[in-house]
């Protein structure tokens, strides 16, 4: 018995000091853990604002009025990020950023959000310590001509000359578009995009091909813009959107589900003009959205209204896109494939439920 109770002692003993080891342990790695970095969400409420980092004159996207006041695309869903967040569209601080340091300035803290950047691709998406959230702007690569060529597709075009920046991808999918139809061209090659554009506007070339926003924007400063069209062929593509740092799982889904928010208002027929008016819906999409039914944004840390807020402030998907790119905007870019899938394009929401 008696070496039965020593055993015992000693295995309680053995026990005790093991749980004292591991309270020891744990008491360690609290004191000398390193102090958990605030969210960006934290961050944009403590400052109350902001801070986007936009690429200056980018015409429909990101420009300065003689005000002072930014206008465009981009600034629009920063803004709708702000009404989100902080209850105000306008609680928002621009700071310009360049294709070359636009990463960094994201990286290093220096801006909260890009509204746009380079297009997603897998490299970009996991190397670089940013994380693509989903699609703002279906770029996508295409051709100006003139009216009276009467045509309504390139491929009426065998054998134009074709203006186009040498040395880019740009190039790249001409040439290969136009060989695998085995139609013939020619290639008028220039350095800078302006001199392309110059070119085609001095009658240089019977094409330029770009980007759709930078063929737009091109139009737009001819002295006669009407005379030009976009053809319909798409020959290249590009998922332009909101980048935001790694790691930050509460702000990557506060920016997500704000672009939810504007499709997805304009899917259920939800614009700033009847936001108000549809609270007495009996749709429960609707009403969900809203903000009656389901508080959505909790699990986030926003309001009960945050997605009523943005289209309220904000308007919908397309109400942005046709005041700044639209048809009767300057830059007069048809919906196209940034279109709701429901009218032949690409944009959907998923349900905020």
């Amino acid at each position: 018995m008696n070496a039965d109770r020593q055993k015992s002692d000693r295995a309680h003993r053995s026990l005790k000091a093991c749980g004292i080891a591991a309270a020891l342990t744990a008491a360690a790695g609290v004191l000398f853990a390193p102090l958990a970095k605030a969210s960006t969400l934290d961050d944009v409420k403590a400052r109350g604002h902001l801070v986007c980092g936009v690429t200056e004159d980018a015409q429909g996207f990101a420009s300065v009025a003689p005000g002072g006041a930014w206008t465009g695309f981009d600034i629009d869903f920063c803004g709708a990020v702000a009404a989100a967040v902080l209850g105000r569209k306008d609680a928002v601080k621009y700071r310009v950023v360049s294709p070359s340091n636009r990463i960094q300035a994201l990286i290093s803290g220096e801006v909260d959000l890009l509204p746009r950047a380079n297009g997603r691709t897998l490299s970009r998406d996991t190397e670089h310590g940013i994380r693509y959230v989903e699609t703002l702007f279906h770029e996508g690569q295409g051709f100006l001509v003139r009216r009276g060529y009467a045509v309504a597709s390139v491929l009426e075009l065998s054998g134009a000359s074709v203006c186009v920046m040498g040395g880019t991808r740009a190039e790249q999918a001409l040439q290969g578009y136009f060989q695998s139809r085995k139609m013939r061209f020619e290639l008028v090659l220039q350095q800078h995009w302006a001199d392309a554009a110059k070119s085609y506007a001095d009658g240089g070339c019977t094409l330029l091909t770009g980007d759709l926003s930078a063929l737009a924007a091109e139009r737009s400063r001819l002295v006669n813009p009407a005379e030009h069209t976009i053809l319909p062929e798409l020959i290249a593509k590009e998922m332009l959107g909101p980048v935001v740092r790694q790691g930050d799982e509460q702000w990557f889904s506060i920016v997500r589900w704000t672009l939810e928010a504007l499709i997805g208002a304009e899917e259920l027929g939800i614009a700033s003009s009847n936001a108000d008016a549809l609270r007495e819906s009996t749709n429960i999409d609707v009403r969900r959205f809203l903000g009656l039914e389901a508080d959505l944004g909790q699990s986030m840390g926003l309001s009960r209204d945050w997605s009523y807020q943005v289209v309220k402030q904000s308007g919908n998907y397309g109400e942005i896109f046709e005041r700044n790119v639209g048809v009767r905007s300057p830059l007069g870019l048809e919906r196209g494939v940034n279109n709701l899938w429901t009218k032949g394009g690409l944009m959907s929401a998923a349900p905020l439920r």
